[in-house]
């Protein structure tokens, strides 16, 4: 008799059991608008992403900001609740920044290990795609949660 396969559970509840990856979007109010791409602010918002990833709230890969969104490769602990994590991040960037936040975001949960290194090259080549800059390197306005300071 051969053993019968279980299946997988797919639903949020399992992801939250052992944690996972996620690309998040977040958005500003008001599109088109550079309301980012200013030293004090992405001083804040990159200040603050630090903040979370020393702490543990979340484990940063890379965070890039947009002049009206920014994305974030984080690896989300299985007890935290992602909502109540991006709720905060928002609040706090809010009060201290000023920025004005979309009600809600994009999150995306990286199914592959080879999806970190996909999705972090295209977040790096955002810049690029929008005709900001030449070569993603030239792009000042993002942080890696590795201390090399370098994309993998």
């Amino acid at each position: 008799m051969q053993p019968v396969r279980k299946q997988l559970d797919h639903n949020p509840h399992a992801v939250a059991r052992f944690g996972a990856d996620f690309f998040i979007t977040i958005c500003c109010e008001k599109r088109r608008m550079n309301q980012l791409c200013h030293r004090e602010t992405g001083d804040v918002l990159l200040d603050t992403a630090r903040i979370y990833h020393d702490s543990g709230r979340w484990y940063l890969h890379l965070i890039l900001l947009m002049p009206d969104h920014l994305h974030a490769l984080v690896g989300i602990p299985g007890e935290t609740n992602m909502s109540d994590l991006v709720r905060d991040y928002k609040r706090i960037t809010a009060r201290k920044a000023g920025v004005k936040w979309q009600r809600n975001y994009f999150d995306h949960r990286l199914r592959r290990d080879e999806s970190l290194r996909e999705k972090g090259n295209y977040i790096l080549l955002n810049p690029v795609r929008a005709g900001l800059i030449t070569e993603s390197e030239e792009w000042s306005y993002k942080l890696f949660g590795d201390a090399r300071g370098t994309w993998k």
